[in-house]
């Protein structure tokens, strides 16, 4: 992992950081041929394209109901019953999020509110791959239930073989999924986008992908709602001399081992300690199953800063604005209030990144790449939609007359201007 020792009052900055831009040129001219393509062509696009990418023929996309009762029926009882755990978690946390309608009268009558109401269609990517990521499913589809959306329609990469993965049909199921589809790639975003023959469009997609699907995302933006486009995962962890470094290289090799292209950050307080925690990475990469993954990760996009003190290093949190922060520290609530950019933060060694993956409740889609500065973690907030109620008396309005034909006129607007004099 590369290294930057800090001195007493020097500040971390992006000089240090060097960041990648999540633009990816190429990515972004194959998605946007893609995208023309399966606009125009619809299914046999979509065809065509699974072809050449995932080598699969498909005839029906869509994952048939009997299909479905026979994966779940096949799923591992105690992995069934961790998901069902997870589900319930993740539904409680999420319900808390939910928003009500409201009105307020003021005392001339006029009456000013905002009327909450679900989106009628998301379209959730569950990206293949590397991995299966019932999980992610998980996370996306249950704050759009609880929300209220009608129809929640999942993508998913076909497998060479026409194989379903249990856990992932099980997750649809306890989330309310409505609908299938064995697609994947910049075509199955495209698909969701402007529907084909056997798809029908969505008005949001959410959930990660690589490169392309994220391209495509962005291509798709404005058509219809995106939750955000997700980079590589990163995680950050900030640990004082207390910390065991056992403990601190497991969870930094936890994000690793996602992507090669994962981001991990050591911030802690010397050098001694960050060797420490590197040979604790080489202990633990002898009994890795991910283990070239996780050291292309390590190698290649770790670093590890060396702060003087818990001021400079949260100052190096603040402009790193990680996906995951975790603290290692004493007394780590303390120094909740200095954290201003994080997408989800883990406090104390009892608490390390996994739980928020799986069952925690907190939803794990969360902003990547320093995005964190501006974006938060999807929530049921990305799957309703708010319309401003506005109903004014004739006392309201005369109270408010003025104002507006002042302003109106300023603009030099006449006609707003004379909707107002016409009915004083």
């Amino acid at each position: 992992m590369r290294r930057v020792i800090l001195q007493p009052g020097e500040e971390f900055s992006n000089a240090h950081l060097k960041r990648k831009s999540a633009f990816n040129a190429q990515a972004m001219a194959a998605a946007t041929q893609i995208v023309a393509d399966v606009r125009e062509r619809g299914d046999e696009a979509v065809r065509e394209l699974t072809q050449k990418f995932d080598g699969v023929e498909l005839k029906d996309f869509r994952v048939p109901q009997e299909a479905i009762d026979e994966a779940v029926a096949r799923c591992d009882a105690d992995l069934a019953a961790a998901l069902e755990h997870a589900a319930a978690q993740i539904r409680e946390f999420h319900e808390r999020q939910l928003q009500q309608s409201w009105f307020a009268t003021r005392p001339n009558g006029a009456i000013v509110g905002a009327k909450v109401t679900p989106l009628d269609s998301v379209g959730i990517y569950v990206p293949g791959g590397r991995a299966l990521y019932p999980s992610t499913l998980l996370m996306n589809a249950l704050p759009a239930s609880v929300a209220g959306v009608r129809r929640i329609v999942v993508v998913n990469p076909p497998t060479k073989d026409g194989s379903l993965d249990s856990a992932i049909l099980k997750a649809a199921q306890l989330a309310g999924v409505t609908e299938i589809y064995s697609v994947g790639g910049a075509q199955a975003i495209a698909a969701l986008a402007y529907g084909t023959e056997q798809i029908a469009p969505v008005d949001k997609i959410t959930g990660p992908g690589n490169a392309f699907v994220a391209a495509a995302k962005q291509l798709v933006s404005g058509d219809v709602g995106i939750d955000m486009v997700a980079g590589p995962s990163e995680v950050c962890v900030v640990a004082d001399q207390s910390a065991d470094p056992r403990l601190v290289a497991i969870d930094l090799m936890a994000q690793a081992e996602h992507d090669p292209l994962a981001t991990c950050y050591l911030v802690t307080f010397s050098a001694e300690y960050a060797d420490r925690v590197e040979a604790a990475i080489a202990e633990h990469l002898k009994d890795s199953t991910r283990a070239d993954i996780t050291s292309a990760s390590l190698d290649n996009e770790g670093l590890i800063v060396v702060c003087e003190d818990l001021p400079q290093a949260l100052g190096a949190v603040n402009v790193i604005a990680p996906e995951h922060l975790e603290l290692h520290i004493a007394n780590p609530m303390d120094s909740l209030g200095a954290i201003r950019h994080a997408g989800a933060i883990f406090l104390g060694e009892w608490t390390p990144e996994a739980v928020g993956d799986y069952v925690a409740g907190p939803n794990h889609t969360l902003p990547t790449g320093g995005t964190a500065r501006f974006s938060s973690p999807l929530s049921v907030e990305e799957f309703v939609k708010k319309s401003s109620i506005i109903q004014y008396s004739p006392a309201a309005l005369a109270d408010d007359a003025d104002s507006i034909i002042k302003i109106a006129r300023h603009e030099g607007l006449w006609a707003h201007a004379r909707s107002v004099e016409l009915r004083r």
